[in-house]
């Protein structure tokens, strides 16, 4: 979704708003993590991407065809490129929690096959034959809910 704006100014000040909002979505929803919250979900989670695409593609576009926003007004590009570093920031620590969030996911999917490992291994026996006899069911897990 490409911005429709009448001049460089409209553009200008289209992207502002697309920025500030997009920061705003993504400033709860790092306090949402860091809360220990459910992500946004519904109509607020299709904003922030249809939000993040706009701004995305308008960026592309403007890269492409300056003109689009060079003759907007000093202080209003100005505003723009301070909300854009703004932006910038809340996207680092946003990162940092969604980091946070995948190496704790990690841990746990690895503990827990340890855990599997552990298990199906101590139990073996040895069978008539002098060898050691395999399970011939699936041995359940039993996970302590304390780890």
């Amino acid at each position: 979704m490409a911005l429709i704006a009448n001049d460089p100014t409209d553009r200008a000040e289209q992207l502002l708003l697309v920025t500030e909002r997009l920061m705003a979505l993504i400033v709860e929803e790092t306090r949402r993590i860091d809360a220990r919250e459910p992500p946004l979900d519904g109509a607020e989670a299709e904003e922030k991407q249809r939000l993040a695409n706009a701004y995305r593609l308008e960026l592309a576009r403007i890269k492409q065809e300056p003109q689009l926003i060079d003759t907007a007004p000093g202080p209003l590009l100005a505003q723009l490129r301070e909300r854009t570093a703004q932006l910038q920031d809340v996207l680092h620590s946003h990162e940092v929690a969604l980091d946070a969030i995948k190496a704790v996911a990690e841990g746990l999917v690895h503990a827990m096959a340890e855990e599997v490992v552990r298990q199906r291994s101590g139990g073996a026996n040895y069978g008539s034959g002098g060898s050691i006899e395999a399970s011939a069911s699936p041995t359940p897990a039993v996970l302590d809910r304390q780890a």
